[in-house]
């Protein structure tokens, strides 16, 4: 190589010498095969090494490329994988070769996934040619003929797969994570967008991987983990979902379960469909094609409105007004905004639409019908429990995969019963199918971790996850619809029971508003999952709404008091140190939400999705309308249909832009195919919103004006009515607080006395007036009542001959008691033109209100609810003679006010009375993990308790909550939306944490084959240990014995085997490795490198042999205990340090093997040598 081509390599010299000098070193391929070399085995551990310690410890790839460069997968690695025929499947030399070819074949097809932010040159250099390479090792994978090779990776992993979950050590759990990964890798390997493949692309597609997978029981394989999935297996459940992913991605589900007759008839009317669009194309395009003259030049003038002549050049020009328009308007210049591009919006590695051969199709179906029979609760359960709980295996791009697993799924499952019903063959219900198949999608945690999801993609702004998501929503409420549907009265019985709970809470109608609302720029994707979603939750939540007329929906709204004197009385009360049980202040420094059952009222509802913003998401989705199938065509349909008719608001459609489009899909150059079904319903719709847009225009000029911008709901609503909307207030506004006198045993004079001050203070002299002249008013009136009343009672007690008093009995004495309850009350009427002001503050006036009371005044109605309008009265109780004290107490403060000590006002001599009157226990805020809510003493008829309409068992998290002060944002009585920033800041930390956590999971790829050579020394430790637990029982039943120190010598090994000794320590190494599930293997290189540290323990070892007893069988951690293991590495240690004198003493009971050594789960290769 001269220097020429030395400088323009893009990998170090060295580093391509070293390995190119491995591969010669591993074999080649002679006359009679391959040969192996010399020392393949070393050769193959040298190259994993390299891969391990140079390209991920630091962050390149040239390991990478030079082994793509050198084609080391399919002349060298394949051929030592068929060298292990399924005769030989003893022979554990050629099974080791194996394993290290596949740990050698999974990191170089693992996904290339790198930070775009991180990325460096090296990376730009080298990840064009990996993709390319990536498919070039998919592509011999799978097509070579000489061995079966994802056969040999399942044969590899058969001896761990038979072992029970508890039995399987670090290595098996290794073993079978890298076939796992091993297939996921396969899968996944797909053309990169926007690249060209150089080979034969139907050797790499879907067709020839499903073949692939089917022919070599791949697909029986993932059934096994699926089905028996939280059994034997619990952490690859998010591989085996990956695996299903990349088989099922954008494949219709429709085309699945239909005869082959069946599906050449609709392929052969969709080319008719395609064919007949091109020629309707073409036609609007020739309306004005050139002519023989167009070799002649052209030029014309057109005159605009303004009288200005445009010159226009060209033969088409001639063709029609609107050519000529469009010539015109194609020479004008439009600079747009560069805005930064976006990611794309489909889900990670979706891909273009798929479509299968004959036989790859029926084999996929067979694959999801036996999925859906077997797997689909037990898997999709798993991945749901472990995404909740957050596992360290749980990638972000898993959720986005698992809802979409799960909405294809589900429609395919519809598919099938469709076709099972629609087939001539009779079936009964029991062959077709329960939806007890699919079950653990309608469960209520599932239920709400969509919920949760919805909001979090939204609040996040995670559009591919959100999308998703709404797939999957869109999918249950299908499901749930057509088993209400399906005529078994259980399934209606529970779909009923799941739509209450889907429809339960109003925070999800709001999510689903808002995303209809803000569409920005997300992708066509989005943009469709969006307008399906919202389509079919209308639907079906309007039909809902119709059999079910008390639907109750369970509500939430903030209540913020921020009234000024409330917040002095508190300021006062917390001078005063009253305020230890009072809790009010918290009511106004704090929003608190409360949550109440309404009837819901769909009519209400569905006019959150007339605003313009919902209205120009479905403009947005028609635009596509030459693209959009039958189904989506009906879907915008409906809605402007809706919004037009249904809800009465046309007007929100009277936009110019929208007009135009409506008539353009009709009668424009590119109009809707009239072939299509959609096409007269379209036509209708568009002629009937364009004739009420010519009626508004004449009966209201004003939409001149309006019909170019977007209008708000105020607005529209005059347009299509002819006045303002008149809007009443939702809110029961809440009388004044109620206030006490500070100071106990006041007099009546001194009370009025301050409360007229009070308002003297604050300037309310009219409402004094008012007290005083309804006091004179009802003094008058009482008066003669009270005199006419005496005028009448005299003659009957006077007058009269001794006849008639002794003929006639004496009335009773209580007559003059009876005289003063039989008085009537008097209405207190405010003056008239005036009437509203004084009735607002009789209502929200606290001091007018207190004044009120100590004159006697009181409600006419004290049982109902006060309001605005509420009467207030003079009892008739009260004497006139009381009436005339309570005026002439308020005339002498008036003229007198009442003086007080230490230069403090009439108004410091109150305070609320909430302050120290005993009062109901407040309501606390309502969640969705609370069942009870109401306070003691209170009953509501509930349709269904605060927890949902669904019974389910009492946790700890239904205990009381801790009161907690929600903190104030400067005064902002709403939350901020989160700006563009946050969410970016947001979206970088998730990125990383992916990364990180992704590269800890592909170290997990990595297998120890020392414990295949272990059988000797199983053998010779058998031969021990009842020796050794003979000589330590005999300590133990030594009394004399027990104070003397343990020999060494009773438990040495053999010098030949070296033993090794068990610590807490160590456990706890061994277990924190074995928990982050990195089961590598540390070759002798990391034993060279740690060998000053291995020495020294060894030193320190022997008299630690002596205080640390040896752990049991059981005691050894493994995976899947982890935690476990742990704790009682913990606690022996406590043991340890609390019995540090008399540790020398304890005999050791039972010796068994330990675990071989582990760093980071990767198991020292020690015997491999010999």
């Amino acid at each position: 190589m001269d220097d020429s081509e030395v400088d323009r390599d893009v990998v170090h010299p060295q580093v391509r010498a070293h390995i190119n000098s491995l591969v010669s070193a591993l074999g080649g391929l002679e006359d009679d095969g391959y040969k192996l070399g010399d020392d393949a085995l070393e050769v193959l551990r040298d190259l994993k090494r390299w891969i391990r310690f140079y390209d991920e410890k630091t962050n390149r790839m040239d390991v990478a490329r030079c082994i793509a460069d050198s084609n080391i997968v399919a002349t060298d690695l394949l051929q030592i994988l068929a060298l292990w025929p399924p005769s030989e499947s003893e022979s554990k030399y050629k099974s080791r070769l194996a394993l290290a070819c596949f740990e050698i074949i999974v990191p170089l097809t693992w996904p290339i996934d790198k930070d775009k932010e991180a990325m460096t040159i090296n990376h730009h250099r080298h990840m064009p040619v990996l993709h390319l390479a990536q498919l070039n090792y998919k592509r011999a994978i799978i097509n070579f003929d000489s061995a079966q090779i994802l056969t040999t990776a399942i044969r590899i992993a058969l001896p761990s797969l038979a072992l029970a979950n508890r039995d399987r050590t670090a290595r098996d759990q290794a073993v079978i994570k890298l076939v796992l990964f091993f297939i996921r890798n396969i899968a996944q390997i797909s053309p990169p967008p926007r690249v060209k493949y150089d080979g034969d692309e139907s050797q790499i597609s879907r067709s020839t991987l499903i073949d692939a997978f089917s022919f070599q029981d791949v697909l029986l394989t993932i059934l096994t983990f699926a089905s028996n999935m939280g059994d034997d297996f619990r952490t690859e459940d998010t591989v085996v979902m990956e695996i299903i992913f990349h088989l099922i991605k954008r494949v219709d589900p429709k085309t699945l379960f239909i005869s082959e007759k069946e599906l050449h008839k609709t392929q052969a009317d969709e080319l008719t469909a395609a064919f007949n669009k091109e020629a309707a194309m073409l036609q609007s395009y020739n309306k004005g094609k050139p002519t023989r003259h167009s070799r002649f030049g052209t030029m014309i003038w057109v005159k605009r409105e303004n009288g200005k002549n445009i010159t226009v050049s060209g033969q088409d020009a001639l063709a029609d007004a609107a050519t000529r328009e469009r010539k015109m308007d194609s020479t004008k210049t439009f600079k747009p905004p560069r805005r930064p591009r976006k990611e794309e919006m489909e889900p990670k590695d979706l891909g273009p639409p798929v479509t299968l051969d004959e036989r790859a199709r029926q084999q996929l179906t067979s694959f999801v019908s036996e999925f859906l029979d077997t797997g689909f609760n037990p898997l999709f359960g798993h991945v749901r429990a472990s995404i909740e709980r957050e596992a360290p295996h749980v990638l972000e791009h898993h959720k986005t995969q698992f809802f979409y697993t799960v909405a294809w799924f589900l429609k395919a499952e519809r598919m099938r019963r469709k076709a099972n019903k629609e087939s001539k063959e009779p079936r009964s219900e029991e062959e077709i199918g329960s939806y007890n198949l699919v079950a653990e999608v309608f469960q209520q945690p599932m239920l709400v971790g969509l919920r949760r999801f919805l909001i979090r993609g939204h609040g996040d702004r995670d559009w591919q996850l959100l999308t998703t998501v709404m797939r999957c929503y869109t999918q249950v409420l299908l499901t749930v619809q057509e088993m209400s549907d399906s005529g078994n009265e259980e399934d209606e019985e529970i779909a009923d029971n799941i739509l209450s709970r889907l429809f339960y809470e109003e925070d999800t109608h709001d999510v689903i508003a808002n995303l209809a609302r803000n569409y920005k720029d997300q992708g066509f994707e989005y943009l469709d999952a969006c307008t399906e979603f919202t389509h079919t939750f209308l639907r079906i939540l309007e039909g809902y709404s119709k059999q079910n007329v008390d639907l109750q929906v369970r509500t939430r709204k903030r209540n913020r008091k921020r009234k000024k004197a409330a917040k002095e009385a508190d300021r006062q009360v917390e001078e005063d140190g009253d305020d230890a049980e009072d809790d009010s202040a918290d009511d106004e420094r704090q929003a608190e939400k409360t949550s109440q059952d309404r009837k819901f009222d769909f009519k209400r509802f569905a006019t959150r999705f007339v605003p313009q913003g919902v209205v120009d998401t479905f403009v947005e989705f028609t635009k596509f309308y030459r693209d959009l199938n039958d189904e989506q065509l009906k879907r915008a349909h409906r809605y402007f249909y809706r919004v037009a008719f249904k809800q009465d608001m046309s007007a929100m459609l009277f936009r110019l832009d929208i007009i135009h489009l409506f008539y353009n899909m009709i009668k424009g150059p590119e109009p809707l195919g009239k072939t299509s079904s959609m096409f007269k319903e379209w036509e209708e719709l568009s002629k009937q919103i364009i004739k009420k847009c010519v009626r508004k225009l004449q009966d209201r000029p004003v939409l001149f004006a309006e019909i170019l911008f977007s209008k708000i709901n105020s607005t529209a609503h005059y347009l299509e009515y002819g006045f303002e909307k008149q809007t009443v207030s939702r809110s029961n506004p809440k009388p004044g607080a109620e206030l006490e006198f500070k100071k106990q045993n006041l007099s009546l004079r001194t009370q009025i006395g301050i409360v007229v001050g009070v308002l003297i203070d604050r300037g309310h002299f009219d409402l004094l007036e008012l007290i005083k002249f309804e006091l004179e008013r009802a003094e008058s009136e009482r008066r003669a009542w009270e005199n006419a009343n005496k005028a009448l009672l005299l003659p009957t007690v006077e007058v009269g001959s001794s006849e008639t008093t002794e003929e006639q009995p004496q009335p009773p004495p209580q007559q003059p008691v009876d005289e003063s309850r039989t008085a009537p009350y008097i209405v207190v009427q405010p003056e008239r033109g005036n009437e509203k002001e004084c009735q607002k503050a009789m209502f929200k006036n606290p001091h007018l209100r207190l004044l009120m009371k100590l004159v006697g005044m009181e409600r006419l109605a004290p049982t109902l609810e006060e309001s605005m309008d509420s009467l207030w009265i003079f009892p008739g109780s009260i004497p006139a003679d009381k009436l005339k004290e309570c005026l002439d107490y308020v005339h002498q403060a008036e003229f007198a006010p009442p003086i007080f000590d230490n230069e403090e006002s009439a108004e410091d001599q109150l305070r609320r009375k909430s302050s120290s009157a005993p009062r109901p226990p407040r309501k606390r805020a309502a969640f969705d993990d609370d069942d009870d809510i109401l306070d003691d003493g209170e009953e509501e008829d509930f349709m269904f308790p605060m927890g949902g309409p669904t019974v389910r068992k009492s946790t700890a998290e239904d205990r009381p909550p801790k009161k907690r002060r929600r903190r104030e944002r400067d005064g902002e009585e709403e939350e901020k939306e989160i700006d563009d920033e946050a969410a970016a800041e947001r979206a970088r930390e998730r990125r990383e944490r992916r990364l990180e956590k992704q590269s800890r999971i592909k170290s997990a790829m990595y297998v120890s084959p020392s414990d295949d050579e272990d059988d000797e020394w199983d053998e010779r430790l058998m031969k021990e240990v009842p020796a050794a637990q003979e000589s330590s029982w005999e300590k133990l039943l030594n009394i004399d014995g027990l104070t003397k120190k343990r020999p060494r010598s009773n438990l040495t090994p053999e010098p030949a085997v070296p033993r090794p000794v068990w610590s807490p320590l160590a456990a706890r190494r061994t277990s924190i490795a074995t928990g982050l599930g990195k089961n590598r293997v540390l070759d002798e290189d990391e034993e060279d490198e740690e060998g000053e540290g291995d020495q020294s323990d060894e030193d320190g070892g022997e008299e630690e042999e002596e205080d640390t007893p040896i752990l049991s069988s059981g005691a050894v951690p493994d995976g899947d205990n982890e935690k476990d293991a742990a704790a009682a590495a913990a606690s022996q240690m406590d043991v340890d340090n609390d019995d540090s004198e008399e540790e020398d003493d304890v005999p050791v009971v039972k010796q068994v093997r330990a675990r071989p050594r582990a760093k980071a789960a990767f198991l020292i290769d020690s015997s491999d040598e010999e």
